[in-house]
């Protein structure tokens, strides 16, 4: 029987495995930002206030080395502190290497896990430009690692032929941006973790990525897949967030917005 913990936001201000550019690593601090700014109020769209006592708590960020190693280890034990309270970690990246890691605490913890990923990169490289732990990569490692039992992918419109066959190998399913809507969400059992990298939107819809590519999902469509999800997550992570690369704060609170709803959406199941 799966138990619905306490969501807990926890920052992952790592970029040094993005291969095309760096500002990740500044985006947990402005997601927080946008998060509690009083510009909007705290309440998701299905009537929960995530500002309520027990609602979404706050593990501030945890310090990393320079040394890509040395921060994927502090990682897994970041989060793996965090599990072992019984808390349901939120993370906010970083780049999209942080999930490799984090998807290793959680191994051994969990039986039968199901990522639902929202992207539009696969991340499957089996290595990129000599990097097997680039932001190309993680999901590569993750199910080779038998760290998931299921992984969906939503929104992906860049598959080159290796990741393809990557894809096949690993039995991904796949439902790119003009099959977004075909995503058998309903389907989905617990335990569940939520991927959401912000470059799976349109960039006019998130402009402070690092990687934006045209094509892309709008926000409210974002929203109705979240809101479509089954059962209470058991974790999630926000990343490749580039706050140099935003216009007026927009990305930061989409960030913030889909942070209400995975959270809203948690509370409903254990309410």
């Amino acid at each position: 029987m799966m138990v619905n913990m306490p969501p807990v936001l926890i920052g992952i201000p790592w970029d040094g495995s993005s291969s095309f550019m760096r500002g990740a690593a500044g985006a947990p601090a402005r997601i927080r930002e946008a998060l509690w700014s009083a510009s909007s109020n705290s309440w998701s769209e299905t009537g929960v206030d995530v500002s309520a006592p027990g609602a979404l708590d706050d593990a501030g960020d945890l310090e990393l080395s320079a040394d890509a190693a040395e921060a994927r280890a502090a990682i897994e034990t970041g989060i793996g502190n965090l599990l072992a309270r019984g808390d349901t970690p939120i993370v906010l990246g970083g780049d999209h290497s942080i999930t490799y890691p984090v998807m290793r605490a959680f191994h051994g913890r969990l039986t039968g896990l199901t990522i639902v990923h929202f992207d539009a990169h696969g991340d499957l490289y089996d290595e990129f430009e000599g990097d097997r732990f680039s932001h190309a990569c993680p999901f590569a490692r993750i199910m080779e690692e038998g760290l998931a039992s299921r992984l969906l992918q939503i929104g992906i419109r860049t598959l080159t032929a290796h990741q393809r066959e990557q894809g096949k190998k690993f039995g991904v399913e796949i439902y790119d941006a003009t099959r977004w809507a075909e995503a058998p969400l309903e389907g989905v059992t617990a335990p569940l973790y939520v991927s959401l990298d912000l470059d799976v939107l349109d960039p006019a819809h998130a402009p402070g990525v690092s990687h934006p590519e045209p094509g892309g999902l709008s926000t409210r469509e974002v929203l109705s897949l979240i809101h479509r999800l089954p059962c209470a997550v058991s974790g999630a992570d926000i990343v490749e967030y580039n706050p140099t690369n935003d216009v007026r704060d927009l990305t930061a609170r989409v960030a913030a917005k889909m942070i209400k709803e995975v959270v809203g959406r948690a509370a409903l199941d254990a309410s």
